[in-house]
């Protein structure tokens, strides 16, 4: 490989919480790339933790919408046009336009990271003017982005059928690290991530009324002020507290000491059945045991290390029984924990990284 190669990977997220981006650029960094990573600056970001890669902030009139996305859309190609670079990464739909257009006019390589199957998220699909968009952007341009990876094999799959291209499977793990399971004085409940639509919180917050311990959110998103206003209406202000954004530090040390990790989405779309989040394999690495819906990717590995209580649907009984089960059948819950602990040697990013170099040692 030649280490002098350079690699620009692009996001709309905000750069210092995105775990799955920091450890790819990271991998790369140490591959030999001289990697780049760029997102957009918000009015309210945070100053920019230094990393082993570069990161590069370009600011924006809109925070939200098709204003938005036009402007970030113009400025980042303009951006990718004059700058040095090898290789272009898109992740995601929502920055393919700009590296695409850009990868052709300078004849340049181009990869697709894909963390979901963007046309099916619920936020695109409830509003059909979007959904339609989203979806021209999607067969205008993934199917001419032939190497590529995604977070699981129920993606890999859409994709090929969906667009003929033929992705790699590069997982959301977390990166190995030597643990020890802290005494736990408080049994409280975490969900860390994104708070949007479509992960269950107007299931799992009524569902708190019926469970003995705390549920703390580390996380903001596009259904914070709902989950904020849901949580007043149950009179649950005691129960369920909010944090915010956390940075991944900060948040591994919620991780380790919490009792149950939250991993839950909604039946309402393609993308949210066939996903397999980054927070399932976090919980996974620090012993916690974990509610999920019963979903392909979930149960394929909890079939292999059963590691999570798996729920058929996220209704609140489901969720206050599971959860319940969870908080004080002592058995079960150390059988979990204990397969938490086999399965992070085999569910772990230093396996992950292997085939993410492969993908761009290939280019």
């Amino acid at each position: 490989m030649n280490t002098s190669k350079k690699i620009v990977c692009t996001v709309t997220n905000d750069l210092n919480y995105d775990q799955r981006m920091i450890r790819i650029c990271t991998s790369l960094t140490e591959a030999g790339y001289d990697v780049t990573l760029i997102g957009f600056e918000r009015k309210n970001s945070a100053p920019i933790i230094p990393r082993p890669f570069k990161q590069v902030r370009l600011s924006i009139i809109a925070e939200q919408g098709k204003i938005m996305y036009l402007h970030y859309w113009i400025k980042l190609f303009f951006y990718l046009l004059f700058m040095k670079v090898d290789i272009l990464c898109a992740i995601d739909l929502d920055t393919i336009l700009p590296v695409y257009y850009v990868s052709l006019l300078r004849k340049k390589k181009r990869v697709y990271d894909a963390h979901e199957i963007f046309t099916d998220l619920k936020e695109v699909i409830s509003r059909p003017a979007v959904h339609k968009m989203w979806l021209w952007i999607g067969k205008h341009t993934v199917p001419n982005f032939p190497v590529g990876y995604t977070i699981g094999e129920c993606y890999a799959e859409d994709f090929k059928k969906r667009y003929g291209v033929d992705y790699k499977i590069v997982r959301n793990a977390t990166i190995l690290r030597p643990v020890t399971i802290p005494e736990k004085p408080e049994h409280f409940i975490l969900y860390q991530g994104a708070v949007n639509v479509g992960r269950c919180f107007e299931q799992l917050i009524p569902a708190m009324k019926d469970v003995n311990a705390r549920l703390i959110i580390c996380g903001k998103g596009n259904f914070s002020d709902e989950a904020v206003a849901l949580t007043k209406e149950y009179g649950l202000e005691d129960k369920v507290i909010f944090k915010g954004y956390i940075p991944p530090a900060e948040l591994r040390e919620y991780t380790i000491k919490a009792w149950v990790g939250i991993t839950l989405f909604e039946d309402t779309s393609l993308s949210n059945r066939l996903s397999l989040a980054n927070r399932f394999f976090d919980y996974m690495h620090n012993g916690v045991p974990q509610l999920c819906i019963k979903y392909p990717e979930y149960e394929r590995i909890n079939s292999q290390y059963e590691i999570a209580s798996l729920i058929e649907s996220a209704t609140p009984q489901n969720i206050a029984y599971a959860l319940n089960r969870l908080l004080t059948d002592t058995k079960y819950y150390n059988t979990l924990q204990e397969n938490c602990m086999k399965a992070r040697e085999k569910y772990c990013w230093q396996e992950e990284a292997k085939t993410l170099t492969e993908v761009y040692n290939q280019l």
